[in-house]
C-alpha cells in the first residue's frame, strides 16, 4: 500500500495493493497492523455503506471527533473534503478526489473535516469506516454549494436530501 499526504493537513490518500489475474482482482481493504505501520493508528469501530444512483450528492457532513476511512466499493464518485475547523488557518480549504471500483483508492478524513460525494456512475457504493459511533446530534452539515467555500462540483443540479439542500440537519 502507498500512503500520500494531500493538500489538506491530516488527510491522506491511500493506494491499496490490488492483485489482478484472469479471475478478477483481490484487494485487502483494511489491516490494522499494516495501517499502523504506515502511520495510521486509528481505531475504527463502525462500518457503513450508502448506495446511490447517478447525480446523487450526499454531504457535506462531519463532526469534531470522528476519523473516516472512505472508499468506493462499486461505481465511481467525486469526493470533496472540507476543513471545517474554525480554529485552523486552513478553515474552508478543500480538495477533491475521484474514487472508484477501478482505482481502489481510499481517503482518510480526520475529525473537524466534512466530506461529501457525488455519484458519477449509474450506481455507486460508498463505504466508510468510522472511529466513533454515528451521532447525528454531534454532526455538522454544510450546504454542498455554500459560497463561503466555493467547492467545484462537476454538476449544477444534483439530487439532494432535504438536509443537504438546506445545509443543516432536519429533525
Amino acid at each position: 500500500m502507498k500512503v500520500t499526504k494531500t493538500d489538506l493537513q491530516g488527510v491522506l490518500l491511500i493506494e491499496l495493493d490490488v492483485f489482478r489475474d484472469f479471475r478478477g482482482e483481490y484487494a485487502e481493504t483494511y489491516n490494522k497492523g499494516l495501517y499502523a505501520k504506515n502511520g495510521i493508528d486509528v481505531e475504527f469501530i463502525q462500518d457503513d455503506i450508502s448506495v446511490s444512483v447517478k447525480n446523487v450528492l450526499r454531504g457535506i457532513h462531519g463532526d469534531n471527533l470522528t476519523w473516516k476511512l472512505i472508499s468506493c466499493l462499486h461505481g465511481e464518485f467525486y469526493l470533496a473534503v472540507l476543513n471545517y475547523d474554525a480554529a485552523s488557518g486552513d478553515f474552508g480549504k478543500w480538495q477533491s478526489f475521484l474514487l472508484s471500483e477501478k482505482n481502489r483508492l481510499q481517503v482518510l478524513v480526520p475529525p473537524k473535516y466534512g466530506n461529501g460525494h457525488l455519484v458519477l456512475s449509474e450506481k455507486a457504493i460508498f463505504h466508510y469506516k468510522q472511529s466513533t459511533y454515528y451521532d447525528p446530534k454531534k454532526q455538522f452539515a454544510v450546504k454542498w454549494n455554500d459560497p463561503r467555500f466555493n467547492i467545484s462540483w462537476p454538476i449544477q443540479d444534483p439530487i439532494l436530501s432535504k438536509r443537504d439542500e438546506l445545509g443543516h440537519f432536519v429533525k
